[in-house]
């Protein structure tokens, strides 16, 4: 059974094709209002979600299907100790398709060798978050018109942010990237993703802890936030959590053409002065991600054989 559990599990090709999809979608929204009628998507979020779990829930809606599950651990079996294995097995009885947001890493890949239906990650941890990734890549494209020979920038909390780790995995596979990478000391990319990932792809990269240096380089801002919740000190929480703030000050540094993302929730790493900018595009984004979500979800349920058109 085909799931999504890491952006590398999508080749090339199927990535460029869910793009292509999901521009379709906004282009003829009329010609999928009933392709996953009577279909279910269960959403499993073990954590809170305001954009990912919603987003799938209007992207299921907007396809014509139907969406069950729940929104925290509290109000699932897993208080009573049920594993991720056994939820996966008793939801497949009852959806054709899963989305599921989990704290443990790894815990939605358990869950799809479990499932007899698609399972696809909507977050594990600091570990991977495909679905923002395609996300992500879908705005790069529309609002830069391609991926190939961009310089983009990562800010923030770099060392916990799956969204980062992700999107850096598949910026990889396109040509003449390059990547800057900024944040505190304590929060740099993990050796791991520069070894495996940009310095194996041959990927230009640099580091930097200075944001206002950077700007004038780049052509995509990818901000995030500090994310208290990945922190077991909140002092050092507190201390780096207000270590960049990007203001319309700063701004004036940065192309016109540059474009801001920002997978959200936004905290102040993103003065809201900013949203008025053109070149903010973490709103859009947004909308974005319910679009390439009703990609996905036809191509799996496609590829399980559950619908045929």
């Amino acid at each position: 059974m085909r799931s999504l559990i890491d952006i590398m599990d999508l080749s090339p090709e199927e990535v460029a094709d869910l793009i292509a999809s999901a521009k379709d979608i906004i282009a003829n929204p009329a010609n999928y209002a009933q392709v996953c009628a009577g279909k279910k998507l269960a959403t499993l979020f073990y954590e809170p979600s305001t954009r990912t779990r919603l987003s799938f829930e209007a992207a299921m809606y907007e396809l014509g299907g139907h969406v069950i599950g729940f929104s925290s651990a509290d109000s699932s079996s897993a208080t009573k100790g049920e594993s991720v294995a056994d939820t996966a097995k008793v939801i497949s009885c009852y959806a054709d398709i899963i989305a599921m947001r989990h704290p443990k890493e790894g815990a939605p890949l358990v869950a799809a060798a479990n499932a007899s239906i698609p399972v696809i990650n909507a977050g594990d941890g600091g570990h991977a978050h495909p679905t923002q990734t395609l996300t992500d890549l879908l705005t790069i494209d529309r609002e830069m018109g391609g991926i190939d020979g961009l310089t983009v920038g990562f800010c923030g909390d770099l060392k916990f942010g799956r969204t980062v780790h992700s999107l850096i995995h598949a910026l990889a596979r396109y040509q003449d990237v390059k990547v800057v990478l900024i944040s505190p000391d304590e929060l740099k990319l993990p050796s791991y993703v520069k070894n495996d990932v940009l310095r194996k792809s041959g990927i230009e990269f640099e580091q930097t802890s200075e944001l206002d240096g950077a700007l004038r380089e780049l052509d995509v801002l990818y901000m995030t936030r500090m994310q208290q919740e990945r922190f077991a000190d909140i002092n050092e929480y507190l201390r780096l959590k207000d270590s960049y703030i990007l203001t319309p000050e700063k701004l004036a540094h940065a192309k016109p053409s540059m474009r801001i993302l920002h997978p959200l929730p936004r905290v102040n790493e993103i003065s809201v002065a900013v949203d008025s900018d053109p070149r903010a595009a973490y709103f859009r984004q947004v909308l974005n991600g319910k679009y390439v979500r009703m990609a996905l979800i036809i191509k799996l349920l496609r590829d399980a054989g559950t619908i045929t058109q």
